[in-house]
């Protein structure tokens, strides 16, 4: 008997191409990579939600405002904030994307968030591996002098 599709639900089965569904025929490596255990392209990325920027909550934008020193904050302040910080990750993301592009990867590192934020002028220090100092400084143990 041919091994049927797993039948458990989670985020893929609402996705999945109909000859996958519980009851329908199996074709080996239908859906999956050039392994048969990967995912292809299209299938890899999951859909962005339209309001994700709500996940950017009302008291999450008031610890920021009590760390920049605001005391009273309007009620019209959150949704501006949540546009305004939507635009600006805009541009980092779309700049980080062209960094990943050029360097024919698929993740995205944290030299290129930082090289995004220094095009956009909005540098950031303290992230850079290869600029960052040794925190842990190695102390040895003194030697004792010698005298012949």
């Amino acid at each position: 008997m041919p091994p049927t599709a797993a039948t458990r639900g989670g985020p893929g089965l609402r996705t999945m191409d109909p000859p996958m569904r519980k009851g329908m025929a199996y074709k080996p490596g239908m859906g999956r990579g050039p392994g048969g255990k990967t995912l292809p392209g299209t299938k890899r990325h999951r859909k962005v939600l339209t309001e994700s920027i709500r996940g950017v909550t009302k008291p999450a934008i008031r610890r920021l405002a009590r760390r920049g020193g605001v005391k009273r904050i309007s009620a019209g302040i959150y949704d501006e904030t949540r546009s305004v910080l939507k635009s600006f990750l805009k541009n980092v993301i779309r700049d980080c994307i062209i960094y990943v592009e050029y360097r024919n990867a698929k993740t995205v590192t944290i030299s290129d968030v930082i090289h995004s934020l220094r095009r956009i002028g909005r540098p950031i220090y303290g992230f850079d591996p290869d600029t960052a100092e040794n925190k842990v400084k190695r102390h040895t143990a003194h030697q004792p002098l010698r005298y012949r």
